[in-house]
């Protein structure tokens, strides 16, 4: 079923859309207007912009946009009804009667149930003979069987159709297997099992749900991990790793570790807010469900060169959550299992008791380069010392740090200051000239990808766009303009398809905006409707606007229709003259 305009309009109302998105991005308002960096892609200046007035955002860096519901949508990866259903319950507002469940939605569900099923017969598979190899593998890597039957660790048979069988026999189809990345289909055709003859990590979400598995192979052969891909369930970038168990801890400080072997260890010896991301990188997207659940980050990554240049990137990430940020300075091993293993407990307890800040973190790395008993040292390392603390742009840390530096160099601590001031206002104004650049290359790439046809006519497409905003924000308009244009005047397939859209809506004498056709269209579509939703301000308001827009879309349709003279006979040629 599709919800009511009725349902839709109360449910806008009742979800104030600056409440709903704040939780997860740190607006700033100012009138009618918020702004915020975008939760969508990384950015460092803001381009998310929140239109209260319209109850609509749009992100003039990457394109996304859409209403309260869209927003929900995608920062949380559900489906469109349920997305409605969690604002619904939000706000206290009852569903229709005849509720809503989508196929989608129903596909989840299936598809987890699958999750659920695989996860148990991996890790039946452990306690087999055929799985003996993998249970002395988790056995060898020092992991008790309590600590296995407590993260539900498994066995991938060494068979091509083990879990297939298995997963028929309970009624699953081939297809729904495909789809859970259980199974895979080969160049051949034939459908077999994902994993095989691999140790089994079941991925967990915080409502407990098996949405992933990760497959890791007994000997020295590659590639060494397979992961689910990307599914209705699962995103990788947004995936946290052991969350499931590590949220539930009192002091608000998290682990973040590099791989799943590394977080069950800290479990195992104690430390169960150790947790790892998902996939070859940390990303925003993991940084903000962490910052739900904690208040302070300690990074434990590898202490090899990958493992901190890997602390670094998370450095950045975490850097734009309220999280507090601290590094572990792993020392006696490569990785936090092997430390744990060779000295126990209470060294990896003294390790994360003098973890640093990540100032700290990142002066200490610079200063290896540097011989700082020579004068051209301590000047090469103060210049890097100075670019690290202009980046923070925080005057309380200038102070002391520059206090620290000078102590350590033997230099004046103003000189100091006065240099990271100087060196902060040329990275502003760097990053705000690079921001402004790279936002208006992503929002004029997003344009194309979503309306390819405006580039070849952008003189046409741009009348198309004004002529939809102003009825957008004066439906009235429409009733005195809708006999003056045909079909055939438009020159871009999805300005005419929305303008159809909201024909059909005045015509019916229903509502139009965003928040009434984001069922029909898709999230870039969506993006783009608000985009010219927000045009407001450069409209002139007027019939006779639109009157304007309507004939330049005609008179672009004549260019458009008109011959090629070379390919014209003498007669057409000079009948188009003299038309001239």
């Amino acid at each position: 079923m599709r919800f009511s305009d009725e349902f839709l309009s109360e449910l806008r109302d009742r979800n104030d859309i600056v409440d709903v998105i704040s939780p997860y991005v740190d607006l700033r308002v100012k009138g009618a207007l918020a702004t915020g960096l975008c939760p969508f892609h990384n950015e460092k200046t803001p381009s998310f912009t929140v239109y209260i007035n319209t109850q609509s955002y749009y992100c003039f860096g990457c394109g996304s946009g859409g209403d309260a519901i869209t927003f929900i949508k995608n920062i949380e990866n559900l489906a469109y009804g349920e997305a409605v259903t969690l604002l619904a319950e939000r706000s206290g507002l009852p569903l229709p009667a005849d509720g809503y469940d989508d196929g989608v939605a129903k596909m989840k569900r299936r598809m987890l149930d699958a999750n659920r099923e695989a996860a148990k017969f991996f890790h039946n598979s452990l306690f087999t003979p055929e799985g003996k190899k993998g249970l002395d593998y988790f056995l060898d890597r020092g992991l008790t069987q309590e600590t296995i039957r407590h993260f539900g660790l498994g066995f991938a048979p060494d068979r091509w159709d083990g879990l297939l069988r298995h997963m028929k026999s309970k009624g699953y189809t081939e297809q729904e297997l495909v789809a859970a990345d259980l199974a895979k289909k080969t160049q051949k055709g034939y459908i077999i099992d994902t994993y095989r003859n691999r140790a089994m990590f079941p991925i967990i979400d915080v409502k407990g749900s098996v949405i992933a598995f990760g497959g890791r192979v007994l000997d020295d052969s590659k590639p060494k991990y397979i992961n689910t891909s990307d599914t209705l369930v699962y995103k990788k970038s947004q995936g946290v790793f052991a969350l499931n168990f590590a949220k539930r801890g009192t002091d608000k400080t998290l682990i973040l570790c590099e791989g799943y072997m590394d977080v069950i260890a800290y479990h195992q010896a104690g430390f169960e807010n150790a947790v790892a991301g998902l996939g070859t990188a940390f990303t925003p997207e993991q940084a903000k469900l962490i910052s739900k659940y904690a208040e302070e980050v300690i990074l434990s990554y590898d202490n090899d060169e990958a493992g901190q240049n890997a602390t670094r990137k998370a450095i950045g990430i975490l850097s734009r959550t309220p999280l507090r940020i601290k590094v572990a300075r792993l020392q006696g091993g490569k990785d936090p299992d092997e430390i744990i293993k060779k000295y126990g407990k209470d060294k990896m307890q003294q390790i994360l008791s003098s973890a640093v800040g990540d100032v700290d973190f990142d002066l200490q790395r610079a200063k290896k380069g540097f011989d700082l008993q020579t004068s051209d040292g301590k000047v090469a390392y103060l210049g890097q010392a100075v670019d690290i603390l202009a980046k923070f742009r925080n005057p309380i840390q200038w102070d002391v740090y520059a206090s620290k530096l000078s102590s350590e160099l033997g230099v004046a601590k103003e000189a100091i200051v006065v240099q990271i001031e100087k060196k902060s206002k040329q990275q502003a104004r760097r990053e705000t000239k690079e921001n402004f650049s790279k936002a208006a290359t992503f929002n004029d790439e997003a344009m194309k990808k979503v309306n390819p046809e405006r580039q070849k006519n952008i003189f046409a497409a741009k009348a198309e766009e004004t002529l939809i905003a102003s009825l957008l924000h004066n439906p009235d308009f429409y009733f005195k303009i809708k006999d003056k244009l045909s079909d055939e005047d438009f020159a871009t397939e999805l300005n005419h398809r929305i303008f159809r859209l909201i024909a059909k809506h005045l015509d019916e004498n229903r509502p139009v905006g965003v928040t009434y056709f984001a069922e029909e269209l898709t999230d870039e579509e969506t993006g783009y409707l608000v985009r010219l939703e927000s045009m407001r301000e450069n409209l002139g308001n007027t019939v006779q606007e639109c009157l304007d827009c309507i004939n330049r879309m005609k008179q672009e349709k004549a260019e458009r229709e008109r011959k090629n003279p070379a390919q014209m006979t003498d007669d057409e040629w000079i009948k188009q003259f003299r038309k001239q």
